[in-house]
Order: structure tokens, then sequence, then C-alpha cells
């Protein structure tokens, strides 16, 4: 096939799924990677032959790896990877945290990004391909005792130092970095805050940039 493929983890829902909209409508081919199957099937019947669902767990290497393949199996070719997948905490702070949260939150904001990028790096250079990372506002300031915005703190650190490392073979790498956003991910609605979609739009303006404008870095607040 000649359309561009994109890889996406945490696509079931939120940021993920209004990307794997939003990139469609541009005329690429989507891989749907996330744990629930239902809800991929169900996201890939409604944007059809173009979504591509991918079960996996985005903390194992080898099931990212696998993915991947059975992705470029179908449309010969990764040009971009999305390391969307990522969670919080439901207790701020060091004293009051939960050490097991924390650990379960590292293999995904951190770890997770890490085997997305490792499994798709092959792919990518022989594209001269993208990646996208979702970062944070979280990842952008200091809050007290944060270690969610910590595993933030390292998305950003590392894709600057992903942006650099691509350049060796024409690639680019663009840290995505919203404010709150109202997705799944908070136990209330947010209406007045940034929706899934305005972020889909940002990660779909680096994607289309001109290969020579490498956009390293987009951060988009909430007006309210």
């Amino acid at each position: 096939m000649d359309a561009r493929t994109l890889f996406i983890t945490g696509a079931s829902s939120g940021i993920g799924a209004a990307t794997a909209r939003a990139a469609i409508a541009q005329g690429w081919q989507v891989g749907l990677f996330a744990r629930s199957e239902d809800k991929l099937h169900a996201l890939a019947s409604e944007l059809g032959a173009a979504a591509h669902p991918l079960v996996g767990d985005v903390t194992d290497l080898d099931s990212q790896r696998a993915a991947m393949a059975a992705l470029v199996a179908r449309t010969g070719r990764l040009d971009a990877a999305f390391a969307n997948a990522g969670t919080g905490l439901s207790a701020a702070g060091t004293e009051a945290g939960d050490p097991e949260e924390w650990e379960r939150m590292i293999r995904i904001n951190v770890l997770g990004v890490l085997w997305t990028v490792k499994a798709a790096m092959p792919y990518l250079r022989e594209r001269r391909g993208h990646l996208l990372l979702t970062g944070s506002a979280a990842g952008r300031r200091h809050i007290a005792g944060s270690v969610y915005g910590a595993s933030k703190w390292f998305v950003h650190g590392y894709g600057g130092n992903l942006s650099d490392e691509m350049k060796a073979f024409g690639g680019r790498c663009t840290v995505i970095a919203p404010g709150m956003v109202d997705t799944p991910f908070f136990a209330e609605p947010k209406p007045d805050k940034l929706q899934p979609e305005d972020v889909a739009q940002a990660a779909l303006h680096a994607l289309e940039a001109d290969p020579r404008c490498a956009i390293n870095e987009i951060f988009l607040m909430p007006t309210q």
C-alpha cells in the first residue's frame, strides 16, 4: 500500500482514538495498539479498513515488536509511531504515594515509551520516520512531590535526546505536551478543558509538517 502508516499506543480511547480518527481522515493507515480488545475492535469497525486493531501490552517489548511486525506485514511500511499510552496515580506526593502504583506507572509512562521507540526505530530509520511522544504540562514545571510529573519530565528529556539521535538518518521526534485534557484519565468530566481532538490536531500538525521542519515540541493549554 502507498498510504503512510502510523502506530499508536493507548489507541482505544481518548487522545489515541482521536489521533487515529484524525490520521485516517488525512489518508494514513493506523495501527491501533491497546489491551482492550473490545474497544479496539469497536473503534476499528468505526474507522474502516484503514484501521488495524493490534491487541497487546505496552509494558511488554515483545508484544510491541510483534504488533508492529504484524502492522508492517499488512501495510508494507511504518512511517510514524505515537508513544501515547500513559497513566496517573490515585495518591499524590511522595509521603502519601503508593510504591506499587509508582511501579505500575513507571512501567507504562517510562518503560512503555522506551519499548515503543525501541520496537519502532528500525522501521523509522528505513523511512526517515517520525516519533510522537505524549508529554504533559506536568513535565514542564515543578509540582510539589509529583511522581507522575517526574515521569513526564523523563518523556520531555528523552524526546529531546531522540530528536538529536534521529537527525542522523533524517528522522524527527515531537513531544506533544497538553495541559488538562477531558479524557477517561480523570474520574470526572472536564468539559471546559482541552478535548482529545485538540491534541490530535497538534499531533497531525507535527506529522504533516514539511520534512525540512522538525517540530520538537507542541505545548497546548486550555484557555480556561
